[in-house]
């Protein structure tokens, strides 16, 4: 089986690249070499390859530079996947999208499903969701599936387990968000649960994340305590004082029923993926 990669030099990128390449012919694309927001790029990148697969995962990610750049965040989300969307369909290739839980307004206090009504609030969200209707318009009829994620974190790129963990070598104190509530997801175990889904005739919708929920300031905690640096005092705090630019859903727990449904898997609980993580570094602390 043949599966291509977008933004292969990204957080889960390469991720995916790294677990599916032992399995399958691979090819990954990513700039500077491939710019997907010119159509003729896409088109001749993917027809060159003829893929059964191919995953898109490219995206511009910075919710809070968004909200200064909406036009190259358009041309990253919208474009590019309308154009990614219209090539796998001319060569008959499966294409699965990942998206996130930001295209919900975090108005519900239980998870959301896959049939629940997206209402984004940031500039990033929106085109985010905006992708999600490219590759539903440009693949009817064919196979797609868009995968929605969230709070991502793996050892490729910048993220929050690895922010927190340089922070708290700095610092004595942090100060962290508790009014927002997600399910942080580990990159390996994403990768390993979209490889579960090549084989099936899915299509549409599909939440995916580790199972569990917590609030950035319950993340940090845990990071701290696996990370062996407890002795930082971590200050919750609200949205509203931390002052970033892009809005953010207050709750954006994503229900994986269907997932389960689908493959007779459950992902692991967050905890536990976050220590295989830590583990995975060099950044464990040994037991005491």
């Amino acid at each position: 089986m043949r599966v291509l990669i977008t933004g292969s030099k990204g957080m889960l990128g390469k991720e995916l690249v790294e677990f599916l390449a032992p399995s399958y012919d691979l090819f990954g694309l990513d700039l500077p070499e491939f710019d997907l927001t010119i159509e003729t790029v896409a088109r001749k990148a993917i027809s060159s390859f003829l893929p059964n697969i191919v995953i898109h995962a490219a995206a511009y990610t910075d919710v809070d530079k968004s909200e200064s750049e909406p036009d190259k965040v358009y041309k990253a989300n919208v474009i590019s996947t309308r154009n990614v969307a219209s090539a796998a369909r001319e060569v008959g290739a499966k294409l699965f999208f990942i998206s996130t839980d930001y295209v919900f307004d975090g108005e519900k206090t239980t998870p959301y499903v896959e049939s629940d009504k997206p209402a984004p609030l940031g500039v990033y969200a929106k085109t985010k969701f905006e992708g999600e209707m490219a590759v539903a318009e440009a693949c009817e009829g064919l196979g797609y599936v868009i995968i929605r994620s969230s709070w991502l974190f793996g050892p490729h790129g910048k993220n929050f387990v690895r922010k927190i963990i340089e922070l708290a070598k700095k610092h004595n104190k942090l100060r962290v968000v508790n009014d927002q509530a997600g399910s942080p997801t580990y990159t390996l175990d994403l990768a390993k649960a979209i490889e579960k889904l090549f084989e099936l005739t899915v299509r549409g919708i599909v939440h995916i994340c580790n199972s569990g929920e917590c609030s950035w300031w319950r993340f940090t905690k845990e990071i701290l305590k696996y990370a062996g640096l407890e002795r930082v005092e971590v200050e919750p705090i609200t949205t509203e004082e931390l002052g970033r630019p892009a809005p953010r859903p207050k709750y954006s727990v994503l229900s994986t029923r269907k997932f389960e449904r689908l493959t007779q898997f459950r992902m692991p609980p967050w905890p536990v993926a976050l220590k295989h993580y830590l583990k995975r570094e060099g950044l464990l602390a040994k037991p005491r």
